[in-house]
C-alpha cells in the first residue's frame, strides 16, 4: 500500500511497514516542518495515505472539509513503535480496500473507518 507517514511517525514504524513491502514516503526524511495542509497536499499528490498521530488532521478533515486520499490516526500512546506498526499492518491488511478516502483511528481498543463527507 502506498502510505505517506507524518512527521510524528517514527523512523522504526517507517522502516517496519517498508519492511513488510508498504511503499512508505516519510515526511520526517524528505520535507520535516511541512505545515499540516501541506503534509494533506503531499499525500494526496502521491495518491497515499496519511499515517499520522496529530489530531489536528481531523479538523483538516471535517471542519475544513479538506480533500483527501485517506488518514489513518494512530491513537496507541502506550504502545512501543513496533507494536503501533503491528497494529497498523494488521489494518492495512484486513481493511485495504475500505481505507481509501476515509478517516481512520485506531485505538487500543477499535478501528473506526469514516466515509469523507
Amino acid at each position: 500500500m502506498k502510505l505517506l507517514a507524518d512527521e510524528n511517525i517514527s523512523r522504526s514504524m517507517v522502516v517496519g511497514l517498508r519492511d513488510t513491502g508498504n511503499s512508505v514516503i516519510s515526511v520526517a526524511e524528505d520535507s520535516p516542518g511541512i505545515p499540516d495542509n501541506m503534509v494533506l497536499e503531499l499525500a494526496n499528490q502521491n495518491g497515499a495515505i496519511l499515517v499520522t498521530e496529530d489530531k489536528d488532521f481531523g479538523e483538516l478533515a471535517y471542519r475544513q472539509k479538506l480533500v483527501h486520499f485517506g488518514i489513518i490516526l494512530i491513537r496507541l500512546p502506550r504502545l512501543s513503535p513496533a507494536e503501533k506498526c503491528r497494529m497498523l499492518e494488521i489494518v492495512l491488511d484486513r481493511h485495504e480496500r475500505d481505507l481509501k478516502n476515509c478517516f481512520t483511528v485506531i485505538t487500543p481498543t477499535q478501528i473506526r473507518i469514516r466515509k469523507a463527507d
